[in-house]
């Protein structure tokens, strides 16, 4: 029987030890600034601020934009995801009026680490890890809480402010100003930006997966105007347990996703892919958020060179890979597309460079691939043909 992704990546942190810090029914500390919004039982979900017990500047636990070019270790980032503690309170995503939301708002807003004061209903215990987003310790009801006035960060006070603007034209200008996604995706979960009066807070992972749309999404316009690139180009990038290939093609955009996990918990050679051709996607995609996070990640990169490129994207997690979120895809695309490009005039040359990368042979993305076959199929792979057809299709 074949396994599901959700159900696959599950077992996996199912069996992976993970030390949360130990904290009593009081905690005195700093937050990021992090809040989680969860989405079991919504609209009436659990919210609450995640807090450090640590003084001082912590925001290097929930700021996954500088984890990869910082170097971090996958275990560096899971010490810092358990020393998270989380409180949580049962809240209506409809109703932000009260202190509580006030205070969540507060948090997701601030430029900086703030001072906080927690005291719970029971001893924090248990841990959280998702392929969605990322991990975070031990979490209890919370009693009480009590923060330090903050500092807003002007841009998303900015966007706070202004009740006539639609949520996701606030997220892509605070984007384009060049607002880090963590700090987007926590002010719209916090129910910081869009018309006053449907405002409401938005579960984490939902909140995640909606910016990484968005910005696509705007991002694809933009793109779609620009000339297409002159060869094949490829950019690879190896981190935490991972190596991607990002591969662009001489075509209106076009774009198909495949990751590969190797060998993490046994011998398990397994892939998971999906696709869209120029017109785009409507459904859900079957792979989960990580989709649309390359997708953002490689439209960003074509926006800011103002080119245009179908996109084949392969990702390869081996042996001591662990799921903590999708920001471990789009970093990890982004900084691929940092790296000095290598070029080629076909297709099969582009692949026959990247096989050395992986470890899986590259013919088994192929295999199952839809995108990537269509174009292998093509007689010839080479620049007059991708002019001619517009697409592999």
């Amino acid at each position: 029987m074949a396994i599901g992704k959700g159900a696959y990546l599950r077992s996996i942190t199912a069996a992976y030890p993970m030390p949360s810090v130990a904290v009593g029914t009081r905690l005195d500390g700093s937050s990021p600034p992090s809040v989680f919004i969860g989405s079991w039982n919504y609209p009436k979900v659990y919210a609450g601020p995640m807090i450090a017990p640590l003084h001082g500047d912590t925001r290097i636990l929930d700021m996954p934009e500088s984890w990869i070019p910082e170097q971090r270790s996958q275990e560096e980032i899971i010490s810092y995801r358990m020393s998270l503690v989380r409180g949580k309170l049962r809240q209506d995503v409809r109703d932000l009026e009260g202190r509580f939301v006030e205070q969540l708002q507060e948090i997701a807003l601030s430029s900086g680490s703030i001072e906080s004061e927690a005291r719970f209903d029971q001893v924090p215990t248990g841990f959280s890890f998702s392929e969605e987003q990322t991990p975070f310790g031990p979490s209890a009801g919370l009693e009480n809480l009590e923060i330090e006035a903050p500092k807003w960060d002007p841009q998303l006070e900015k966007a706070y402010h202004d009740t006539d603007l639609p949520a996701a034209e606030a997220i892509v200008t605070l984007h384009a100003h060049g607002a880090p996604f963590t700090s987007i995706q926590k002010a719209l979960s916090a129910g910081g930006m869009g018309r006053g009066k449907i405002r409401k807070l938005v579960p984490t992972r939902w909140s995640i997966t909606a910016c990484d749309t968005t910005i696509g999404n705007h991002l694809l316009k933009d793109v779609r105007r620009h000339r297409l690139i002159d060869t094949v180009r490829v950019h690879q990038f190896s981190s935490l347990h991972n190596h991607y290939a990002v591969i662009l093609l001489p075509t209106p955009w076009q774009y198909e996703w495949m990751e590969a996990f190797l060998h993490i918990a046994g011998t398990e050679e397994l892939i998971f892919s999906d696709f869209e051709w120029n017109r785009g996607k409507r459904e859900y995609s079957r792979v989960g958020g990580c989709f649309y996070s390359c997708k953002m990640a490689v439209l960003e990169a074509l926006s800011r060179e103002q080119r245009q490129a179908g996109a084949i994207v392969l990702r390869e997690a081996q042996r001591g890979y662990v799921p903590m979120g999708v920001f471990n895809v789009r970093e990890n695309v982004r900084n691929a597309l940092l790296q000095t490009p290598e070029y080629f005039e076909d297709l099969p040359a582009a692949l026959s460079a990247v096989s050395p990368g992986f470890q899986l042979r590259v013919s088994r993305f192929s295999d199952e691939s839809t995108v990537l076959a269509a174009c292998l199929r093509q007689k010839q792979s080479r620049l007059s043909d991708f002019g001619a057809t517009g697409t592999c299709s």
